[in-house]
């Protein structure tokens, strides 16, 4: 179970800094950010998460929000995920494990 975890883990993680990397360059790049090969990279890495909450979003929210909600959802997830990890952790003694540190 604790590799599990550890692995959701890291797919959040790694999602979580492809969404806070297209921010980054939404604000640099400007209106040529869709030229921009590392835009289109970060774009690829977190389509498999904000194309399921586009899905699940209302229609009032507006397509270029998807991104940002699709951050936040996944904030709370990794938080989630997080404190589960601690809980086993600590209550089946693994403390001192490699996977617990």
């Amino acid at each position: 179970m604790l590799t599990f975890l550890n692995a959701v883990q890291v797919i959040l993680y790694v999602a979580l800094l492809a969404l806070v990397g297209q921010g980054v360059l939404f604000v640099l790049a400007g209106p040529k950010r869709e030229s921009n090969l590392f835009y289109t990279l970060l774009r690829v890495i977190s389509k498999p998460f904000t194309v399921p909450m586009r899905k699940i979003t209302p229609r009032q929210v507006a397509d270029h929000h998807v991104p940002i909600v699709t951050f936040f959802f996944l904030v709370i997830l990794y938080a989630i995920v997080t404190f589960e990890r601690a809980d086993l952790c600590v209550t089946s003694n693994l403390v001192g494990q490699p996977g617990c540190r």
